[in-house]
């Protein structure tokens, strides 16, 4: 039997205030995390980019695809509440403790590069907003940095106003999406087609580089696990939290993606990806003056949310990995006095994501920049997701909860698929490489080779440098449980 309690967490000097969270604003605050509006103006230019007008049923199936991955989440969340969320789940599934180094390495890479999008978002999209902006080279720098610590300074300050503050904006801005979608689609009428949801054979390499995109559209749908350790009863509350923003999050995107296409119109679609702010265009052409500017706002908010809920999250993955002396410094486990948050990790948070961004928008510019390192996030976080997936047969197993069909078959499924869609990401940002040589071109190449060798070659060194050379911490990781539940490795 292996035991460890709450006390092993070092005290309330190193632990979350608890009760600050409910299902709803957990809901809400993984769903700021996706940032549908601002979806509409990053990602799904990425998208629209590889498969045009079959962008619809890209995003479709990547919904679908994120489905099954959350099984891991939502099957775990109802066994263990700790704010490292997946790298928890996996340090604790085998006595060794031998997949929680990597799940935690390969998640640092996502959470470095996916700062992107709020960040450059935020500045790529007030940048191009009008031609007397942009004229201004590097005013999106004022907009990167401000963004900066605007997400860094609303974390710090605790839990409570961002959740309230998620959940108020985000409940509005999927109504608006949804209700906004369902009038331009009205408004096209003739112009309506089942087209985009046809898949020809022959573009199904291109169609699984562009889920690369598209599954990074719904990344964050799990990241209310992070928070577990601040919500009451988080084992029957969080399950409901995952749910519930799984379905809010179809709900915004996947009738958006179709009104954007048949909005913008099928013929034309070559032209979606390469115009400044293409998204506000069409909401402007079907709604008028009015409907262009509340998608301004719900957009901007849409990047603020993301960027606060993002700097929550990463800070209490970088706090539980801290506390578990598992390759972060021991002071990001720390918790402010008053303000109960982990304000150690979100400062060298802040730090990063200035240095990161910073250095790609000067690069790149913010809109490409962006590009290329959520190139490298989608990786990471498909990396994160598999070690989870085999994480959770391996803990169901010895815990002697395993079911066949949602502790085996679908997570053994789902890494199949994510296997897949970074198998024909790396190959065709190469042949791009390959066929048309550009900066560009290299630039994306080199996000996804690097993704690979950092989420697994060396995720995976350091996991076996964790289990033979430190292998008590090791054990011991991602054991903290709030419930104080124990772990059995009796066989």
């Amino acid at each position: 039997m292996f035991k460890k309690t709450s006390s092993d967490s070092g005290g309330t000097r190193n632990e979350l205030k608890k009760g600050s969270v409910g299902t709803w604003q957990g809901a809400f605050y993984s769903l700021a995390q996706v940032g549908p509006a601002a979806d509409i103006a990053i990602l799904l230019i990425g998208t629209f980019r590889d498969v045009g007008f079959r962008s619809v049923t890209a995003v479709l199936v990547a919904w679908l695809i994120y489905g099954l991955w959350m099984i891991t989440p939502y099957e775990f969340s109802k066994l263990r509440s700790n704010a490292g969320g997946y790298y928890a789940y996996a340090a604790a599934s085998t006595k060794s403790g031998f997949y929680g180094p990597a799940t935690a390495f390969s998640w640092l890479y996502e959470n470095l590069t996916s700062s992107a999008f709020a960040v450059l978002g935020i500045s790529s999209f007030l940048f191009l907003l009008s031609s007397e902006i942009s004229s201004l080279k590097y005013l999106w720098v004022i907009f990167a940095i401000g963004m900066i610590v605007y997400v860094s300074v609303i974390p710090y300050l605790g839990i409570r106003p961002s959740v309230q503050y998620t959940f108020i904006t985000g409940f509005a801005e999927v109504m608006f999406l949804f209700v906004a979608s369902i009038i331009i689609i009205i408004e096209v009428g003739p112009g309506n087609s089942f087209v985009p949801f046809t898949l020809p054979f022959s573009i199904v390499p291109v169609f699984f580089l562009s889920m690369i995109f598209s599954i990074s559209d719904f990344t964050g749908i799990g990241i209310s696990t992070t928070i577990s350790e601040e919500v009451t009863e988080p084992k029957k509350k969080i399950k409901n939290s995952l749910l519930l923003s799984y379905l809010f999050s179809g709900l915004a995107l996947i009738p958006a993606t179709y009104a954007l296409t048949v909005g913008w119109g099928i013929s034309g679609i070559g032209g979606f990806a390469s115009a400044n702010d293409p998204g506000l265009i069409v909401f402007e052409r079907y709604l008028g003056p009015i409907g262009g500017i509340l998608l301004v706002i719900f957009t901007i908010n849409s990047y603020l949310s993301n960027g606060v809920a993002k700097t929550n999250a990463v800070s209490r993955v970088w706090f539980s990995a801290s506390r578990d002396k598992i390759i972060f410094p021991k002071s990001f486990s720390e918790v402010h006095k008053k303000y109960k948050s982990p304000h150690k990790a979100i400062r060298a948070y802040m730090i990063l994501m200035l240095v990161i961004n910073l250095l790609f928008g000067f690069l790149f510019g913010p809109k490409t920049g962006a590009l290329i390192l959520l190139t490298g996030s989608g990786i990471g976080i498909i990396f994160t997701h598999i070690y989870a997936n085999i994480s959770l047969t391996l803990y169901t197993r010895t815990q002697k909860v395993f079911k066949w069909l949602v502790h085996g078959l679908i997570p053994i499924a789902s890494s199949i698929i994510a296997a897949v869609v970074i198998f024909y990401t790396v190959q065709q940002d190469i042949l791009a490489q390959i066929s048309a040589p550009s900066f560009d071109n290299f630039a994306y190449a080199s996000s996804a080779v690097v993704g690979v060798i950092w989420s697994f070659v060396f995720a995976i060194i350091i996991s076996f440098y964790y289990v033979r050379k430190k292998p008590k911490i090791a054990t011991e990781a991602g054991t903290y449980d709030a419930d104080h539940i124990k772990i059995s490795w009796d066989k």
